[in-house]
C-alpha cells in the first residue's frame, strides 16, 4: 500500500475486520500489516518454538574407567566414546582410582593417554589429562562435520 498515515492504516484495518500490527518498529517510517492480530501473535510463538528446538546446549557425555580395567570392557567404553563423540557430544574422560591405587599414577596416565589416542580421528582434546584428586580427567570435543 506504500507509506499512509497512522489514522489511514487504522481505518483501512477497521473496514476489513482486522487489526493494524506494528511488525518492524525500529525502521523509519515504522512498518504495519493489516492482518489477524492473534493469528500473527500464535505464527511469531510457533517460529520462537522451533527456534529453540533446534538450538542445542554443549552437552557432556562421560565414560567412567578404572585403572585395572579388562580388555573386553575397555573396548566397550571406547566404542561408547566414539558414539558419544559421532553424535556431537563433548566426551569427559575420568580414571578413577580406588584406594592404594593413587600409587599407580603413572600407569593411569599411561591408560587414559592411549584411550585419547585411540580417539584421535573423532575429537580433538579441550582439556589434557590431569589429576583431580583420586581421578584423572580430559575432555575431548568433537571435530567439526
Amino acid at each position: 500500500m506504500g507509506i499512509v498515515s497512522l489514522e489511514e492504516g487504522q481505518r483501512l484495518a477497521e473496514e476489513a475486520g482486522l487489526d493494524l500490527v506494528e511488525v518492524a518498529p525500529n525502521v523509519h517510517p515504522p512498518v504495519c500489516r493489516i492482518i489477524d492480530f492473534s493469528k500473527f501473535k500464535y505464527e511469531r510463538e510457533k517460529r520462537q518454538r522451533e527456534a529453540h528446538k533446534k538450538q542445542r546446549k554443549a552437552e557432556i557425555k562421560e565414560v567412567r574407567l578404572r585403572l585395572y580395567i579388562g580388555e573386553h570392557d575397555y573396548n566397550v567404553k571406547l566404542h561408547q566414546a566414539e558414539k558419544f563423540l559421532s553424535e556431537g557430544y563433548k566426551l569427559k574422560i575420568r580414571l578413577f582410582f580406588k584406594g592404594r591405587e593413587i600409587a599407580y599414577l603413572k600407569q593411569g596416565q599411561k591408560l587414559i593417554e592411549e584411550f585419547i589416542e585411540k580417539l584421535r580421528e573423532k575429537g580433538k582434546v579441550e582439556r589434557p589429562p590431569a589429576q583431580e584428586g583420586k581421578q584423572i580427567v580430559a575432555i575431548i570435543s568433537p571435530l567439526s562435520k
